[in-house]
């Protein structure tokens, strides 16, 4: 740390002080400083003051998502709910780790795996896993090599791996993102250094998705654009569109030679299905388009903490996939060098193994079920209670952890206000941090600020 001195001008010296220091006490005449009725010349002294090198950083502001747990942890209201982070709760709203997770990670103790490093392009047996599960194993672009698999730190770590593949071998583009999004996209981009712009998503007079304008903004965007599309539950309004709907969503893409880019974050845990929650990637492949994915296994798995996820390249060839991998690791080696280990393994035993994976699919399925159930609980409840004539049926019409409330700023400011619940600025709420005994609390609060704050 830096220092500097400063000059201070004092009216005494230190040997007068040394003199009778019983008898001295400060005053001031005049410009001096006065000890006890005798005054002194001016004497300066200096003092080291510290001034930090770092004094030009400001405080960031807290994160929209993260800030809003942070927020109710300091509450110390007894009625609060935190419905802010996506992340799974049980119906008592505890944390939860899945069976088939507490089972895997036996199987690595029993077989004394060790804590090397890995390859830079991740656990071969989760790269195959995990391409597998998102493409499906008997997928002509799996049996003929045109995938690049690399594992990354989640959809995060994929997501920003990817974006630094595109500013660097297309310096060009711009990424096109939906109208709203996830609250991490525009931060990632914009580290990257990658130009985007925003497509129209959410329609805020029906609480559903504006197609019409979505398409058009599509087919506005420069050739060859980026197009960031949420494969399944869509983050943070919980619209997805039709498969009729995703289909012409490619017509376009294809028409304009756009590069569709998929963040998978949901798979399984939507709709409680895999290959449902796969349809919009596997359409858009088996029309032959080379596309970019980012996985996340922390809904789906419950492993928020593992940092585990991958970014898949399709191509046009093998060769392609070969070259576009080897550029992949190029970028994460001075990034983060290589991934973890555990929570690779993990995916790679519960995927890997028939008995673990059927497991798995009936606890994601249970998952997405108590999800459903609070859903529907929550429409009930505003149903019976309002008697305005407001459809609420777009919450039914949502799918997976998220729903778009269609609150305001300000009404979802009284929401935390009053009600003590905490969710994110923009209306969502968590319907994970939510059970079915505390859906009537919320319907209450939702009531009273759609209806009495404008």
């Amino acid at each position: 740390m830096a220092s500097s001195v400063a000059p201070l001008a004092l009216s005494a010296s230190a040997a007068a002080i040394r003199e009778n220091p019983k008898r001295i006490g400060v005053g001031k005449r005049g410009g001096n400083l006065f000890f006890k009725g005798k005054a002194f010349g001016r004497v300066s002294l200096a003092v080291a003051v510290n001034v930090s090198r770092f004094e030009s950083v400001t405080m960031a502001p807290p994160d929209p998502i993260l800030g809003v747990s942070e927020a109710f942890k300091a509450d110390t209201s007894d009625v609060k709910l935190n419905l802010g982070v996506g992340a799974y709760r049980t119906e008592e709203l505890q944390p939860y780790v899945l069976n088939v997770v507490r089972k895997a990670e036996n199987l690595m103790l029993e077989r004394g795996e060790n804590k090397e490093y890995l390859p830079i392009e991740g656990l071969a047996a989760f790269n195959k896993v995990t391409a597998d599960l998102l493409f499906g194993a008997n997928n002509p672009v799996i049996q003929q090599g045109r995938v690049a698999t690399v594992q990354s730190l989640s959809g995060t770590g994929s997501l920003r791996l990817a974006a630094a593949f595109i500013q660097r071998y297309f310096p060009d583009a711009k990424v096109l993102i939906s109208s709203p999004t996830w609250g991490n996209h525009k931060n990632i981009f914009n580290d990257a250094r990658v130009p985007w712009s925003e497509y129209r998503y959410y329609d805020p007079r029906t609480v559903g998705l504006d197609f019409d304008g979505m398409l058009a903004d599509i087919k506005a965007a420069p050739d060859g654009s980026f197009v960031l599309l949420h494969g399944c539950a869509h983050n943070p309004t919980g619209i997805d569109p039709t498969p009729e709907q995703w289909n012409k969503i490619a017509d376009v893409i294809q028409e304009k030679n756009h590069i569709p880019f998929f963040d998978v974050a949901y798979q399984g845990f939507a709709s409680g299905s895999l290959d449902t929650d796969a349809y919009s990637v596997r359409l858009f492949v088996e029309r032959g388009l080379e596309l970019l994915v980012a996985q996340s296994y922390s809904k789906n798995l419950g492993l928020y903490a593992e940092r585990i996820g991958a970014i898949n390249v399709v191509c046009s060839s093998s060769d392609a996939a070969a070259r576009v991998k080897s550029q992949l690791k190029r970028l994460a080696r001075p990034m983060y060098s290589n991934p973890p280990v555990h929570g690779a393994r993990i995916v790679a035993n519960v995927v890997g193994d028939p008995t673990l994976f059927n497991e798995w699919k009936q606890e994601m399925e249970l998952m997405a079920g108590r999800i459903k159930n609070v859903r529907q609980r929550l429409f009930d409840y505003l149903s019976q209670k309002d008697k305005s004539g407001k459809d609420w049926s777009f919450i039914l019409k949502q799918i997976g952890m998220f729903s778009f409330t269609g609150l305001n700023k300000a009404q979802s400011d009284h929401m935390t206000n009053k009600w003590r619940v905490y969710m994110t600025k923009d209306g969502r709420i968590s319907l994970a941090g939510l059970s079915l005994s505390n859906c009537e609390y919320l319907a209450d609060a939702i009531m009273d600020s759609f209806h009495n704050v404008s």
